[in-house]
């Protein structure tokens, strides 16, 4: 049985907010800080939406996910995972294909140990520590070579994460270098915070962020298709995340996250 702070590194700062927590606090999650919700009570206060955008978000996720695995795709890269909820990649993964194997990346600390919690026992999922900004860095971890096969398919996951990285990073050139360790036949999966629909709720949310770890920074739509460089888009194209090929019955789509899926 786990106990109940195990997912509580010793030395995490719980007074400095971040992305992941502040994301799990408005998925319902509970393994966020006090100071997670305060930040996660202020985006709510700014952009009332705020929990159907990351539900749609993370629902997207779940299709590309399926999407892939009909593709024949049974290994996963999931870049910038954050704290694991119900339905993460490697659920959605093994059940459709128990050999089916999936490495988490994070930096955040609470994000991997409690990944790690869920993922003890699992031979083919496994969670590093580590800054996707930094590919060779992440590609040449021993967990990433022992479980994945980059001369074969993979699916690379990106989603609800490069909002947090700023321009002086050059978001287009960390998506090339992972492209490039693709094997042809791979896919691509990004979502991507925007403006575009709702700027003043949208300015508020980035002041909301803007003195925790992980300061966000939205972009338009050119800018968001701009990272698919390289990629061969699948319909529909990249869209508002709810209309990524959607689940019948869906209801009027909250906008917010644009999101897409593409083929090397």
């Amino acid at each position: 049985m786990i106990e109940e702070n195990a997912w509580i590194p010793d030395g995490v700062d719980q007074g400095l907010p971040s992305a992941a927590r502040v994301y799990d606090f408005l998925l319902g999650g509970a393994h966020n800080f006090a100071i997670d919700r305060m930040v996660g009570e202020k985006v709510l206060a700014v952009q009332s939406n705020g929990r159907q955008i990351a539900g749609s978000n993370r629902a997207f996720m779940g299709r590309a996910v399926r999407y892939m695995i009909d593709q024949g795709i049974t290994q996963f890269l999931d870049l910038g995972s954050g704290i694991p909820t119900a339905g993460n990649v490697h659920e959605v993964a093994q059940r459709a294909n128990p050999d089916s194997r999936v490495v988490y990346v994070d930096y955040d600390e609470v994000a991997v140990s409690h990944s790690a919690l869920i993922l003890a026992g699992n031979d083919n999922a496994t969670v590093v520590r580590g800054d996707l900004c930094e590919p060779s860095e992440v590609l040449e971890t021993p967990e990433v070579g022992r479980l994945l096969d980059f001369k074969k398919p993979i699916g690379l996951l990106m989603v609800a994460v490069f909002h947090f990285v700023a321009d002086e990073r050059d978001p287009a050139a960390i998506v090339a270098r992972y492209r490039d360790a693709l094997a042809p036949g791979s896919l691509f999966a990004l979502s991507h915070l925007t403006a575009d629909h709702a700027p003043e709720a949208m300015a508020g949310v980035v002041e909301a962020m803007r003195n925790s770890r992980d300061p966000m920074y939205f972009r338009p739509y050119n800018e968001v298709a701009a990272l698919f460089d390289g990629f061969e888009l699948v319909e529909p194209g990249v869209v508002s995340a709810p209309l990524w090929r959607p689940d019948s019955g869906i209801q009027e789509p909250v906008e917010g996250v644009y999101a897409g899926v593409a083929r090397k």
